[in-house]
């Protein structure tokens, strides 16, 4: 088991060092100049040179991606140009609030997609079927820029039982982590569904039914459990973007987590603050897929046999 997860971690890398290259070049080929947007358009030509020369800025793109993996090396991931301070603190104050955000919209998910896919596989063909499947499709196709400002019109303005912005108590939490939520909560749904579906078809269900075991004990404790395979792989994928999904979801909200940092490095045009944006999420996403590798271990012995 230690080996398997030792071999995933080593698969991690070459994906890690792919995005960070791939981001590196696209920040740096797309145009426009931080240090006129730093300095203004008006700014002397040798107080731009001389900006340009402390940030590194005037050396060779491929000088400045060996420095780049060099810091990465050291620990440093630079600094911002915005903040003018080290990265590193910046996104480490920042990733408890997207971590805090994509956690709640996890939960809200759960708690929507497992009792719904369950009883509507329980109920295949029946109204009830038919009206979940319908507001599964209508979660799919509702994105979050038009689902958050919506709630915010009618929780907020409208109704007033909800905060509009900001990180706050429970109250700031529920509307960003249902925006969030509700896309994953439908492929969950559809998931846990077919999943069911499919356990409560096999012979070992019909032979607990012959037996006479309640119809509750035989949806969990016999065909749930063994239809959690399938769904953890989507929950452990789905919430790597959670995280890349809060970009969106914390700018319409004000959340201070991540993804508006991302934002507001993008608009300054800082290098180094978007790199490390982009860095803690792939970290994220990563880890998160090596706990799902151990969660499959748990949920099925079959796995630490392989």
């Amino acid at each position: 088991m230690i080996r398997h997860f030792l071999q995933r971690l080593l698969y991690t890398l070459p994906a890690l060092w792919l995005i960070l290259t791939m981001v590196f070049l696209m920040i740096h080929i797309v145009p426009g100049d931080p240090v006129l947007q730093m300095l203004g358009q008006d700014a002397r030509a040798e107080d731009l040179a001389q900006l340009r020369h402390t940030l590194g800025l005037d050396q060779p793109l491929g000088v400045q991606y060996v420095k780049y993996f060099e810091g990465l090396a050291r620990g440093d991931w630079g600094r911002s140009m915005r903040y003018a301070a080290p990265v590193r603190p910046i996104v480490l104050q920042r990733f408890p609030a997207t971590l805090e955000l994509s956690l709640a919209a996890l939960a809200v998910c759960l708690a929507i997609a497992i009792p719904a896919g369950v009883f509507s596989a329980r109920r295949r063909g029946s109204r009830a079927d038919r009206a979940t499947t319908f507001f599964t499709l209508l979660g799919l196709s509702v994105p979050n820029f038009a689902l958050g400002p919506i709630l915010i019109l009618v929780l907020s303005i409208e109704i007033g039982w909800l905060p509009v912005s900001g990180r706050g108590g429970i109250g700031h939490l529920i509307l960003p982590a249902a925006t969030l939520g509700a896309a994953l909560a439908a492929i969950l749904t559809r998931m846990v569904r077919g999943s069911m579906i499919e356990e409560l078809s096999s012979d070992y269900v019909r032979t607990a039914r012959a037996k006479g075991i309640s119809e509750t004990r035989v949806l969990f404790r016999h065909a749930f459990p063994n239809a959690l395979i399938p769904v953890i792989t989507i929950v452990g994928l789905q919430f790597g973007s959670l995280l890349a999904g809060t970009i969106v979801t914390e700018t319409i909200f004000s959340w201070p987590g991540i993804g508006r940092l991302a934002v507001q490095a993008i608009a300054a045009r800082d290098y180094p603050l978007l790199q490390g944006c982009i860095l803690i999420i792939a970290l994220s996403y990563v880890g998160v897929n090596l706990l799902t590798d151990l969660v499959y271990a748990i949920v099925d012995p079959r796995v630490r046999l392989q």
